[in-house]
């Protein structure tokens, strides 16, 4: 009998020293999964919640949205955003991606990654067609961020990006603040400032999928609804040419909701150019956040998504280059069209184009942008 109690002692003190399984996010994330360092910075998950229920997980590794769980017309929750399950997939050795990411400095394409600001000209890395694209091979998604703030509410991230960070002159010190709202709106506040005169053009990269099943779910049957009158044509290698074209009459016109899917395989160059939609529409909303500035929604569920913006463009991404290579969370490999970025930013190549808005940032100033990702169900 004495025997036996030892034993039992034992056991029980055996499996209260057992170190304790973390608990799962509402969209199946083991946060024990994304503890790590890079680079000698340490990385982590953070979890945002509301009491409707929402959630979204965020790492500071490349300040990146890992999920966003929403619930769908019947209630239950759907994981609407492209990502990994564990952080080292996130990684450039393992994953060159920016699912999720904050891009910096400069979002979208530089043409053949050169600046000039007060007559000095700056070569930046050329990785994509002889561009810059998304601020280089080393750009912000793959810096480690400094958690400033954290609750359940919200997280607001800090980089310092020294002079001469890819090409780019000035040391900038920028920030990312999320904040999940009551009514299930992700809200995201970009800020910075300079100690010398630079460029700079942040937005987030998310990969949206509102049926949040990409293994069986393209967005083509999805509806978009983009406010803008314009768009800025491509030629083959993503470069905009300076001209705002109107959509009128095009592919490009999505100024009333219709199917993603319904002209993407038309006889149109611009089409050609971009593998479908990878474009910059001029937004009509003038930079005024109230006014809603696209709509993506999936019959399918009934989940809606509505973006609102300071920005002046926003471009839109539909996954023509997934091509099933890539296994996300889950083990679901990402094939072509699985789902959509809708970035909000200044039209690409603005530094380069003195007649479209200016990304300029100098001393003294605080550059902001301003987003707002509004999620409910129809």
């Amino acid at each position: 009998m004495k025997k036996t109690l030892i034993a039992a002692l034992a056991l029980l003190m055996l499996v209260s020293c057992a170190p304790k399984k973390s608990a799962l996010t509402v969209s199946g994330l083991d946060p024990a999964n994304f503890k790590a360092t890079y680079n000698d910075f340490p990385v982590a998950l953070y979890t945002l919640k509301n009491n409707a229920g929402m959630e979204v997980c965020i790492t500071n590794f490349g300040g990146r949205i890992v999920s966003i769980a929403v619930p769908d017309r019947k209630g239950v929750m759907r994981d609407v955003v492209l990502g990994f399950d564990r952080i080292a997939d996130y990684f450039p050795e393992n994953n060159e991606s920016n699912f999720g990411a904050v891009i910096g400095r400069y979002g979208n394409r530089i043409n053949q990654g050169r600046i000039t600001i007060d007559g000095e000209t700056y070569q930046l890395p050329q990785n994509n067609y002889g561009h810059c694209l998304h601020g280089g091979p080393e750009g912000w998604h793959y810096k480690v961020f400094a958690v400033v703030e954290a609750d359940e509410s919200h997280i607001k991230l800090a980089l310092e990006s020294p002079d001469r960070d890819a090409g780019f002159p000035g040391t900038v010190n920028a920030s990312v603040t999320y904040t999940l709202l009551p009514n299930n709106s992700l809200d995201i506040a970009y800020e910075a400032v300079t100690d010398s005169p630079t460029v700079i053009n942040m937005t987030n990269h998310s990969y949206f999928n509102l049926s949040g099943d990409p293994a069986n779910h393209t967005i083509l049957d999805d509806e978009l609804m983009i406010c803008a009158s314009g768009f800025t044509p491509i030629d083959d290698t993503f470069m905009t040419s300076g001209e705002i074209a109107p959509v009128e009459g095009t592919p490009f016109d999505f100024r009333e909701p219709k199917l993603i899917g319904e002209r993407i395989t038309e006889d149109n160059q611009q089409l050609a150019n971009g593998h479908g939609y990878d474009h910059n529409w001029v937004l009509d909303t003038e930079g005024d956040i109230t006014r809603e500035a696209a709509e993506l929604y999936c019959p399918a569920t009934g989940i809606d998504m509505k973006i609102y913006t300071t920005e002046p463009g926003l471009q839109v991404y539909v996954g023509n280059f997934l091509d099933g290579s890539v296994r996300g969370k889950k083990g679901v490999a990402y094939e072509v069209r699985t789902a959509i970025c809708m970035e909000t930013q200044h039209y690409p190549d603005s530094p380069n184009k003195p007649q479209w808005p200016s990304v300029e940032l100098r001393p003294g100033e605080v550059y902001t942008s301003h987003s707002i990702y509004a999620f409910s169900v129809k």
